[in-house]
């Protein structure tokens, strides 16, 4: 086999050019106009994603900035973006996958603590981009099956690094477990002392 001629290496490097500048759009979100968005709210994140296309990345987690160029991604890309993006914005949030039966999915969801409600990637397009729920994983799992119309077995909340791009999980519920063994289960506020007569 012959070696390619450097006329025919510069054509065959212009088009692989054309071609991922094709797939990243130019007047794509960036990772900068998202951190330095001083109005930079749960809601406002969501209403930025709502022109994204659905596109299955199985059990990884795409680049922001892929993610952000080609406006294409699955649930877990954006819970993680909105992880990263609101928590240095100040917001109390946590990742949660809840995994289905019936269904033979997963779905990642950012919670907002602040909020009482999580970002979903299919709730984007909609008036109510943020979905109401209680703070515990087992209840933000149940209203995520809910909008399955499925069934969980069990959730997992998980931190993410986009450093070293590793997982990791924090808690596990199993929906079979008692309740009260679920390890982010809400204490009941103690009850106030009476003041010493």
């Amino acid at each position: 086999m012959r070696p390619l001629k450097p006329k025919r290496n510069l054509k065959l490097c212009a088009v692989w050019v054309f071609c991922v500048l094709a797939v990243i759009r130019l007047d794509a979100l960036t990772m900068s106009e998202l951190l330095n968005d001083p109005k930079m709210t749960p809601k406002r994140f969501a209403s930025l994603f709502e022109h994204f296309k659905f596109e299955m990345h199985p059990f990884d987690v795409q680049d922001p900035n892929q993610f952000l160029g080609t406006e294409c991604g699955d649930c877990i890309d954006y819970a993680v973006l909105a992880d990263y993006v609101l928590k240095l914005k100040g917001f109390g949030t946590r990742l949660i996958r809840v995994e289905m039966i019936g269904k033979n999915t997963g779905h990642a969801v950012c919670y907002v603590t602040e909020n009482r409600a999580y970002l979903d990637y299919n709730n984007r397009k909609y008036a109510f981009k943020l979905e109401r729920s209680g703070p515990t994983i087992r209840e933000v799992a149940a209203k995520v099956a809910d909008s399955f119309d499925a069934n969980w077995t069990y959730a997992q909340e998980f931190t993410f690094d986009y450093q070293t791009f590793n997982k990791r999980a924090v808690f596990t519920v199993v929906k079979t477990d008692p309740p009260a063994k679920d390890p982010d289960k809400v204490k009941p506020q103690a009850q106030r002392a009476k003041p010493n007569s």
